[in-house]
């Protein structure tokens, strides 16, 4: 048996998009979990989820002009320091699975955390459940997509 993966053109993912079942559910700020404990009195760790947030913010989905943050593919951050080091772990999905930079994403996520100060490892898992849906992308998504 053998599988075909489906490619859609900008246009098409957009109308694929529209088109979705919209959940009652709204954008909620991807959930930042701090593993530390107890948690250390000198970290900013609000400052430190911000950073990496902006990172992320950084990396766009090539199909869309939206920020892959934004457009609800960011499922969890988690954070941990180890003395002056800090790990960060995150789970990601993808539009679909039939997504054209399935293997390069998660890779171009993982290098620009790496670039943020005081961050020296990170590691992106691909999840595949809850299934992505347009009701996870942001107000400013949805506009920048025509969706509003």
């Amino acid at each position: 048996m053998s599988s075909k993966l489906k490619v859609l053109s900008n246009r098409t993912l957009v109308d694929h998009i529209r088109n979705a079942p919209v959940v009652d559910s709204e954008f909620v700020d991807t959930p930042i979990a701090i593993l530390d404990e107890p948690e250390r009195s000198d970290v900013d760790y609000a400052l430190l989820a911000d950073t990496v947030v902006q990172q992320i913010r950084k990396v766009f989905d090539p199909e869309l002009p939206v920020n892959i943050y934004d457009l609800g593919l960011i499922y969890s951050i988690d954070l941990k320091t180890d003395h002056d080091d800090v790990t960060v772990h995150v789970r990601m999905t993808l539009t679909s699975p039939g997504c054209p930079v399935a293997g390069t994403l998660p890779g171009e996520v993982q290098r620009k955390i790496l670039e943020a100060p005081g961050i020296k490892t990170a590691t992106v898992e691909l999840v595949w459940q809850p299934t992505w849906g347009r009701s996870r992308m942001s107000e400013a998504a949805l506009l920048d997509c025509g969706l509003l």
